[in-house]
């Protein structure tokens, strides 16, 4: 009898897939659909921003009741906190307008009769859990609409177009400039547990890019202004704009999703693009107010 065949060599294990760069945040998102969304929604804002103060405002308002809804969902459908949406949506629109046309002062009294109004309408459903509810509600309330209206308040200026053209360019720069040496040269993890892909080599790029930036703006672009002044303002910036980032990551992993929601294609949600600019909104106001005025 013929000696049996040989037994056939072991296929070669798969090799594992590449890992993502370190520091790279845009890993499993598609690149071309983020880019086209985000130029088309930069066009409009800039549209809106310098042909009617009115319109920008709506924006806004558009921004912030998206963004509730995102936050609210996200929340009932991971932690169960039913945060009242409807009393939010329209405290939030009477917080944007409030600031935009009062000031301050508008903008505190709406964030109060908001608070006031997310109390009363959680009290027509059974008295379980509403401790949860409503502190859910507050949290939405100023983290959403109160920190947007300082952007209205910036607008709100003479100069208030190129205020919140400055506040967006800079955060955009910090961004980019976290992205782009963190990509490439990032080593050392900033924040591993919260948001994997940040690095401290990248928050070294958002605050040069972001310092280079503002010197510039603040020396050419805003009356009065001085080049110091936007060293300062762009270190801010990117201070606040890394935190805003870190926090949402925090929420999310709380929440165990990976995005606020699905709406703009390679971006995520609205609150995924809100993140960095929320918290740097009032730093961006102060920081404006107290170098060039409010006015």
């Amino acid at each position: 009898m013929p000696p049996p065949p040989p037994p056939a060599a072991p296929e070669p294990p798969p090799s594992p897939a590449p890992s993502p760069a370190p520091g790279k945040k845009s890993a499993g998102r598609d690149l071309r659909a983020a880019i086209g969304v985000g130029v088309g929604l930069g066009a409009v804002v800039l549209a809106a921003l310098f042909v009617v103060k009115a319109v920008f405002v709506g924006i806004v308002v558009v921004a912030v009741v998206v963004g509730l809804w995102e936050l609210t969902s996200r929340l009932a459908e991971s932690k169960g906190l039913h945060a009242p949406l409807v009393p939010l949506a329209l405290g939030g629109t009477a917080m944007v307008i409030a600031g935009y046309t009062s000031g301050t002062t508008g903008a505190w009294i709406a964030m109060a009769l908001t608070v006031l109004a997310v109390l009363v309408w959680r009290m027509a459903q059974p008295p379980e859990d509403y401790l949860r509810d409503v502190t859910a509600g507050v949290f939405a309330a100023f983290y959403v609409p109160f920190l947007a209206t300082f952007v209205v308040l910036m607008l709100a200026a003479d100069d208030g177009p190129r205020r919140v053209l400055v506040f967006l360019l800079l955060t955009v720069v910090s961004d980019t400039g976290a992205y782009a040496v963190g990509w490439r040269f990032g080593r050392h993890k900033l924040a591993p547990r919260i948001s994997p892909g940040k690095t401290r080599e990248g928050l070294m790029g958002a605050i040069t890019f972001a310092m280079v930036a503002g010197a510039l703006l603040m020396q050419f672009y805003i009356d009065g202004g001085h080049w110091w002044q936007g060293l300062l303002l762009g270190l801010a910036v990117a201070a606040s704009a890394t935190l805003g980032d870190l926090g949402e990551s925090m929420i999310k992993r709380d929440l165990g999703i990976k995005d606020m929601g699905t709406l703009l294609p390679g971006h995520g949600g609205i609150m995924d693009r809100l993140d960095s600019l929320l918290p740097t909104a009032p730093i961006a106001w102060l920081l404006l107010s107290a170098f060039v005025g409010q006015s």
